[in-house]
């Protein structure tokens, strides 16, 4: 049986088997994630610098484009809104490298680093060749019916990011003094 002050916008206090007796107690709504299935957020956004490619030996840096995101729909049929929260990042490189962390990482501009500087996000790839990056972001999700307090939904959810390929090349530095030809015993000759 249903509590006398069953509102429509208050859906935790109409929950319960209606053809249960009046003394028996309302059992909570529990929304799971099968439930809110129809609320898709976006993609997250698997960047890297540089652009798409990287030296043999030096750390290229991998920033996820994730950001909390509020969707609204129908959910137990009712109006709501589920909002999904980045809490893990996870970049699997096919070399065989993983890079996980709680953040999406940062640019070297952002984090005032020179180029080619470790970052908590950072992968080196020891040889030259193509290689792919798949980011995958754990969220958590939380909903909310008419404006009421964000309420947890157990478990998380993990969004794929397109694959990003990235290019490795070696890079050499050669000193030499003039013209290695008219001095073939100078420096980097």
């Amino acid at each position: 049986m249903q509590p006398d002050d069953c509102r429509p916008e208050d859906p935790l206090t109409c929950a319960g088997d209606p053809t249960a007796p009046a003394d028996e107690p309302v059992a909570p709504v529990v929304v799971t994630l099968r439930d809110i299935a129809s609320f898709r957020p976006s993609a997250p956004e698997n960047g890297m610098e540089p652009g798409g490619w990287a030296i043999e030996g030096l750390p290229a840096n991998f920033v996820a484009g994730a950001s909390v995101q509020v969707m609204s729909g129908t959910l137990l049929g009712q109006s709501a809104d589920v909002r999904f929260t980045p809490v893990g990042f996870r970049w699997t490189h096919s070399d065989g490298g993983v890079v996980e962390s709680v953040g999406p990482g940062a640019t070297w501009a952002t984090l005032g680093q020179r180029e080619f500087s470790p970052t908590a996000t950072s992968h080196v790839y020891a040889s030259a060749g193509e290689y792919t990056v798949d980011l995958s972001v754990v969220v958590r999700a939380e909903y909310r019916f008419a404006g009421s307090p964000w309420r947890s939904i157990a478990g998380t959810l993990s969004l794929a990011g397109a694959p990003q390929r990235v290019l490795v090349g070696e890079f050499d530095t050669v000193l030499t003094q003039g013209d290695c030809l008219a001095n073939p015993s100078g420096p980097g000759c």
